[in-house]
């Protein structure tokens, strides 16, 4: 049987396939072990690396303590740090398996504009972040109130990308930094003293001297209360059913609560001793008769 020029061919290029088949298998046993040993290479970058960098932020994190930092600005420092050096270690791993690094650099270079538009509330937070640090507006332990979802509570943590709250009732609270930078920011425990302001309704028919004075000798007797500023009892109001006395005086920023709810109960003890009468909401009905004809 005589073979046509087609079926030369096609049994050629079979037979280099096959060949090409025989040298991949005979080869396969070598590239598993090379891809293993890069594995292992990869496993061993990885688990040094990590404790590297666990090292360098920690050496950081001692070295901005020792120099007096703000805890915000080494929890800032250290989170960029960690994100810097794992980036830089992956860059590692991927070279090992082949990839040029300064391709991969090139590629996301070039694909800057997607990047950019994709990670905007990201980068956004990031620019809040570092804000915050420059412009100090609160700092980690601070107790602040922010007007754009009227959260508060105290700073524990300011990172790269996120703040995290503690309220008063415990609960924790995480607010992206842009957000922080971009609306009013109430910082309550900026100042290291802080006025107090109390109001207290009496009755109409009580005696306003009496009352001002217990109230004053409440605020003469209270240790927390600073000498040096301004201690005060005046009118405050005229309300439909009370007279409303105000009381104002200052104390250490960190006692502040303390010595509100102290004055209070203080305060209602104090009138009470003066006889003087604390009104609440009550109605008084008056009956009419009307006169029949006999």
């Amino acid at each position: 049987m005589l073979l046509t020029s087609d079926m030369e061919i096609d049994i050629e290029q079979i037979s280099r396939d096959l060949n090409a088949l025989e040298k991949f298998v005979d080869t396969l046993p070598e590239k598993a072990v090379g891809l293993g040993v890069r594995v292992l290479i990869a496993a061993l970058l990885f688990f040094v690396g990590s404790k590297l960098i666990k090292l360098i932020r920690r050496i950081t994190k001692k070295s901005l303590q020792r120099a007096s930092a703000e805890t915000g600005v080494i929890q800032f420092l250290d989170g960029l740090i960690k994100v810097g050096l794992y980036s830089l270690l992956i860059l590692l791993i991927a070279g090992n398996f082949g990839f040029d690094a300064t391709g991969v650099v090139a590629l996301v270079g070039s694909a800057g504009v997607t990047v950019g538009l994709a990670l905007q509330g990201s980068l956004s937070n990031l620019a809040g972040g570092v804000l915050i640090l420059m412009l100090k507006p609160f700092k980690v332990g601070d107790y602040i109130a922010e007007s754009g979802h009227g959260t508060e509570g105290t700073v524990k943590e300011i990172g790269i990308f996120y703040s995290r709250l503690e309220t008063p009732d415990g609960k924790t609270v995480v607010l992206p930094n842009g957000s922080l930078a971009n609306n009013a920011i109430t910082n309550a425990t900026y100042a290291p003293v802080r006025r107090v302001d109390l109001k207290i309704g009496i009755a109409y028919s009580a005696d306003i001297k009496a009352a001002k004075e217990a109230l004053q000798a409440v605020l003469e007797r209270d240790g927390d209360v600073l000498r040096g500023e301004l201690r005060q009892v005046f009118v405050d109001d005229l309300a439909d059913s009370a007279v409303v006395l105000g009381m104002r005086c200052f104390c250490e920023n960190a006692k502040y609560w303390e010595v509100r709810w102290r004055l209070l109960e203080e305060a209602k003890l104090a009138l009470d001793a003066a006889q003087v009468e604390i009104p609440f909401p009550q109605v008084d009905v008056h009956m009419k008769e009307e006169k029949t004809n006999a």
